[in-house]
């Protein structure tokens, strides 16, 4: 059973749901970890790129790289064995470009017969701070409507195709949730959707038939974490009330209570080097987003890493944890 920072059964912890994939997900889960709740990381199984996609195609399976960056995020281990985990292979026929943590995933898949299987092994070996879940089993193929009408297939071609994008889907449209990623869903006292890319990471879970009616379903508290900068070729020029725009515009109606977006200025040095790849950051717009009716969480919430821009994990963690309600919801059955 796993167990909280300071020592709690799960069960006595508030519980966190995240909904989403990618870099900026992982960050954030290295700060959550660090409080006194119950995470389950909900992660998309759309990627179809680099050593994600060779696996997903050779050995039809689903792709493990944003699985394999969350459960190292949550990961109690040696700082050595992170390095493993995230080792991509430079050299090697057939090897070159492989992560470690890839491998080891397709390896339990192997052993055990089942995704699912596998990544709660290797949960176990890695001491995983709480539960990290695929939004489904099946086989997904992100796709795009651009701007233009014109069809982009693939989570690692959309941003590349250089254009707007109108909205994503799913093939095939009816994929199924995992049972387990609605059950927490159903437990949730907070559920946190992103950081992340908004079409390419946050989206394909909030599409995954069936998982989006239950985080409406659910009386959590539902927040959205929205990212500091654009992402070239997927939301170029959006705002905070864009993203939030886009996210409604997708499942058909309002459904977030809270929105954390920075509100700290970023340095020239640090914006000159984002504009040569085309990213600004995103704008906030307090107007357009009380006019949401969402709760406004606005505040100095990055850190600069080697002249890049991050999420700080501790603070948006404390931010998170200020939003719980102040004791676990009485399930049914012992009230």
């Amino acid at each position: 059973m796993s167990t909280g920072r300071m020592g709690k059964q799960s069960d006595e912890l508030l519980r966190v749901v995240v909904v989403g994939g990618g870099t900026g997900l992982s960050v954030l889960l290295r700060g959550l970890k660090q409080e006194e709740v119950h995470i389950t990381a909900i992660v998309t199984v759309a990627d179809d790129g680099g050593s994600s996609g060779r696996l997903r195609e050779e050995m039809d399976m689903l792709p493990p790289g944003d699985i394999r960056n969350v459960l190292t995020a949550l990961a109690d281990t040696e700082p050595l064995m992170e390095k493993l985990m995230q080792h991509r292979f430079k050299n090697g026929n057939g090897l070159a470009g492989h992560n470690l943590g890839n491998l080891l995933l397709a390896a339990m898949n192997e052993i055990t017969g089942d995704f699912v299987s596998a990544v709660k092994m290797l949960s176990g070996v890695l001491a995983v701070r709480g539960d990290v879940l695929p939004a489904s089993t099946q086989s997904i193929l992100l796709k795009a409507e651009m701007a233009d009408g014109s069809i982009v297939e693939g989570e690692s071609q959309i941003p590349l195709a250089g254009k707007r994008i109108r909205r994503v889907f799913l093939d095939p449209v009816d994929a199924v949730p995992l049972d387990e990623a609605l059950v927490a869903i159903a437990q949730a006292d907070l559920i946190l959707i992103g950081p992340g890319s908004l079409y390419t990471s946050i989206l394909p879970n909030l599409l995954v038939k069936g998982l989006y009616e239950e985080i409406k379903r659910s009386s959590a508290q539902k927040v959205y974490i929205c990212n500091v900068m654009t992402q070239p070729g997927e939301t170029d020029g959006y705002s905070a009330a864009d993203h939030v725009d886009a996210l409604y515009d997708h499942v058909g109606e309002p459904f977030l209570d809270t929105i954390i977006v920075n509100s700290a200025e970023i340095p020239p040095r640090v914006l000159e080097k984002y504009a040569e790849k085309g990213a600004t950051p995103v704008f906030f717009d307090f107007d357009r987003l009380q006019a949401l009716n969402l709760n406004i969480v606005a505040k100095s919430l990055v850190t600069f890493e080697g002249g890049y821009l991050r999420h700080n994990a501790r603070v948006v963690s404390k931010e998170v944890v200020a939003l719980l309600p102040k004791q676990k919801k009485r399930m049914a059955g012992n009230e």
